[in-house]
């Protein structure tokens, strides 16, 4: 298999910045220095709420970033229309709520098909790459396979945030158990969701996983030891994790 890809999350930069309403730091310019250190994507996740990323940076990025473009957004038809007008790389489609201070939970796409379809049709005519952030539950696995998406990206949240060893055990197996089904079915396997410098091993060690994405533990650990090293450094523990 390919070496794990990394996708670099630049949304706590932006927050930062939309914290006093200031120019800095910019997104854009921390996906820059991303890409130099080794990123193989830049994923940003623009919410109806614009907490973080604005509709300017994904404009800016569409023209400067030079690896893909992941696009993380909600199934609403103000993103659909927003995706299909700037034409990122690849769109994952998330549950988003106001009130949650990150994404909690992956997508169900069970309990709505019809819409998720209709949004993945869309995308997928217009040249994008589909991805499903769902929990690592087979059912959620088979859905996103009927309705279009070629990508899932596994919810790591439980495992990463489990309190207790036999807790992180019990949801580290659900996650190869939902990686082996979404290759058996022919879907690409992305990670993601609470990874940082002390967990990522475990995931980087799953089958077929061939793409993590991490944004909040890269942005806190660059604030010590500046973006540049932090993006290698997890580049670095990600090849040591799958080796």
């Amino acid at each position: 298999m390919a070496s794990l890809r990394l996708g670099v999350n630049v949304d706590h930069v932006a927050t930062l910045r939309q914290q006093r309403g200031t120019r800095y730091p910019d997104p854009v310019f921390a996906a820059a220095i991303a890409e130099q250190a080794g990123a193989d994507q830049i994923t940003i996740h623009l919410r109806e709420d614009r907490r973080h990323i604005q509709d300017r940076d994904l404009r800016v990025m569409k023209e400067t970033v030079q690896v893909p473009l992941n696009l993380e957004m909600a199934v609403t038809d103000e993103m659909v229309g927003i995706a299909l007008a700037h034409l990122p790389d690849t769109v994952t489609l998330v549950p988003e709520k106001r009130e949650e201070q990150t994404t909690e939970g992956g997508l169900d796409v069970t309990g709505q098909l019809d819409r998720v379809r209709d949004a993945t049709r869309k995308l997928t005519d217009a040249g994008i790459a589909v991805s499903l952030f769902i929990d690592p539950d087979p059912l959620q696995v088979t859905a996103s396979r009927a309705v279009g998406a070629t990508i899932i990206e596994l919810h790591t949240g439980d495992f990463c945030d489990a309190p207790t060893a036999a807790i992180a055990a019990r949801e580290l197996e659900r996650l190869r158990v939902a990686c082996e089904e979404a290759h058996r079915i022919g879907l690409v396997v992305a990670a993601g969701h609470g990874i940082d410098y002390r967990n990522v091993g475990s995931i980087a060690a799953l089958p077929h996983v061939e793409e993590l994405n991490i944004g909040h533990s890269i942005v806190c650990h660059a604030v010590f030891v500046g973006f540049e090293r932090a993006v290698a450094e997890m580049i670095a523990a990600m090849a040591e994790g799958a080796a």
